[in-house]
């Protein structure tokens, strides 16, 4: 548990520092560009920076229930979509980058309660966990399939970036439900639903 309290906190450093700075898989946009007008540029800036403060997100949740996961190979399907969530992490925030914009300055407090949620799953069961994972991972679906019919038409190079990320969330969402997970309840996964959509409309601006 000692190791594992470690690991979580080396996560959350590298998470909210930025530390990550390079990814497993290269940026599905870097041969692309984003050719938008101020106008476009200002919205974009603003869906990529609730994109990455949902990547930090997404990294907290994964050491929360990993940390308390009880079975090993249920720790072990949380690590490897955490690193691939990693690619997200840094593609977003090369993203932001290039446009000339910056991070949520609430990331702080939207890990501090992603870490939370996911550890109280965790701390129900590893079914429990899993299922979390895969409501979460509905929800970044459908916010991502909005995120795209609302990016500029020119925004190709974030665009790109997107459509892998999303591909990359429905491969998490069905591999928590091959490991076991458990279909969560509508009531509840209509909360985490609300809950995404406060956090989303707060990082757009902030």
């Amino acid at each position: 548990m000692a190791e594992r309290l470690i690991g979580a906190l080396d996560v959350a450093l590298k998470t909210l520092t930025g530390s990550y700075r390079h990814a497993s898989r290269a940026n599905p946009g870097r041969e692309l560009t984003d050719s938008v007008n101020d106008a476009e540029r200002a919205e974009l800036i603003g869906l990529m920076r609730v994109n990455h403060t949902g990547e930090v997100c997404a990294q907290a949740l994964y050491a929360g229930q990993a940390l308390f996961a009880r079975d090993p190979e249920t720790r072990t399907q949380m690590q490897h979509s955490a690193q691939e969530e990693i690619d997200h992490l840094v593609w977003c925030d090369e993203q932001l980058q290039s446009l000339g914009g910056h991070r949520s300055r609430l990331n702080p407090v939207f890990y501090a309660a992603s870490f939370a949620l996911g550890a109280g799953a965790a701390l129900v069961s590893d079914k429990t966990s899993l299922g979390f994972v895969h409501a979460t991972e509905e929800n970044v679906e459908a916010h991502l399939d909005e995120h795209l019919d609302r990016l500029p038409q020119r925004a190709q190079s974030s665009r790109a970036v997107l459509k892998q990320m999303k591909q990359d969330e429905v491969d998490h969402g069905q591999a928590a439900l091959t490991q076991g997970g458990e279909v969560l309840p509508k009531p509840i996964r209509a909360a985490m639903k609300t809950v995404a959509k406060a956090m989303t409309a707060t990082a757009f601006r902030v």
